[in-house]
């Protein structure tokens, strides 16, 4: 590994390029920003460096009813209108900002891609809501396609969980969760999913300021989500290092196998390949890229940077060998 102050030097130029006019644009960093500011900011910016919106044969918009009696919306993105496997996706953005309409672009071209049907949760937010609630949100709709899907032409038999960052982390939860509600899932499809209790790893040093992701948003984030800081260390917080209520770590025997698609120059790119050692000495079966010189996000800015398209492929690849019984 390169010192710490040489951390750009290991950045493709395309993505030094983009980080260099993101600078330029002197836009507020969202850590000084309200919730709210910062939802709206994110938003703006979302679909600059994205794809252009798929042309999908379905889209539509329903709501999912959690457990509380909350309407959770879900966008159903999907190339035909056939009976479809479906990918449940969970969108990033620290638990506090994102929606489906960050993330349509990504979804729709997941589901171009691997022929599959994609259902994008918009899932509770804190500081509003607070752990575990977007947990909760992701798990009931993860149940609902399970129970109902086969209504909406979802194919019950052939369901993956996915998310980018905090998304990916409620993806992996939920396919603890699965295993243990005996809901048999086909793959869990992982960017850079944040999977520690506490940032100690030496990227979260390497890669602290100047590559998106900074520390203090990840502060700014886990602050808002949190209700006490004992959360950070339950399981379902952080399934690499915490603990259940009995002070274990969570066993991982029998999940689901997964795919992790990682950033190179990422504050969570150890926490994500310690998580797949974590489910490969379980015996779990573990297809991990780590995509160079590129910074977490990465995958939505396919306008610009080649290793999206190349991660979308590779995703894709995975949900259609996962689907068909290859992976």
């Amino acid at each position: 590994m390169s010192h710490h102050r040489n951390a750009k030097a290991l950045l493709t130029p395309a993505m030094h390029g983009v980080l260099d006019r993101m600078a330029r644009a002197g836009h507020m960093p969202l850590h000084a920003l309200t919730p709210v500011q910062a939802r709206e900011a994110y938003t703006a910016g979302a679909g600059v460096l994205d794809l252009p919106l798929h042309a999908m044969a379905r889209v539509e918009d329903l709501p999912v009813v959690a457990r509380d009696g909350f309407a959770i919306p879900v966008r159903l993105v999907a190339p035909s209108h056939g009976l479809l496997p479906v990918l449940v996706y969970f969108h990033g953005g620290g638990f506090t900002i994102g929606n489906i309409e960050t993330h349509d672009a990504l979804c729709r071209q997941l589901a171009h891609l691997a022929h599959c049907a994609v259902l994008s949760v918009d899932y509770r937010l804190a500081p509003e809501s607070k752990f575990p609630t977007a947990l909760n949100d992701a798990w009931d709709v993860v149940q609902w396609v399970a129970a109902q899907g086969a209504d909406k032409q979802l194919d019950a038999k052939h369901i993956a969980v996915g998310g980018d960052s905090a998304g990916g982390t409620l993806a992996a939860v939920c396919a603890v969760f699965a295993r243990d509600a005996g809901i048999p899932l086909a793959l869990q499809l992982l960017f850079y999913p944040g999977t520690a209790a506490h940032q100690t790893a030496d990227s979260h040093r390497k890669f602290a300021r100047g590559f998106v992701l900074e520390e203090p948003h990840i502060t700014y984030f886990f602050n808002h989500y949190i209700r006490t800081p004992a959360d950070r260390d339950d399981w379902r917080f952080a399934p690499l290092d915490g603990v259940d209520a009995s002070g274990h770590p969570v066993d991982l025997t029998g999940v689901t196998p997964a795919w992790l698609g990682l950033a190179e120059c990422d504050p969570l790119v150890d926490e994500g390949v310690a998580y797949a050692d974590r489910l490969r000495m379980a015996g779990v079966a573990v297809d991990l890229d780590i995509y160079r010189g590129v910074v977490h996000e990465f995958i939505k800015m396919g306008r610009a940077i080649p290793e999206a398209l190349i991660a979308h492929a590779d995703a894709a690849r995975a949900l259609k060998n996962a689907f068909s019984g290859k992976g």
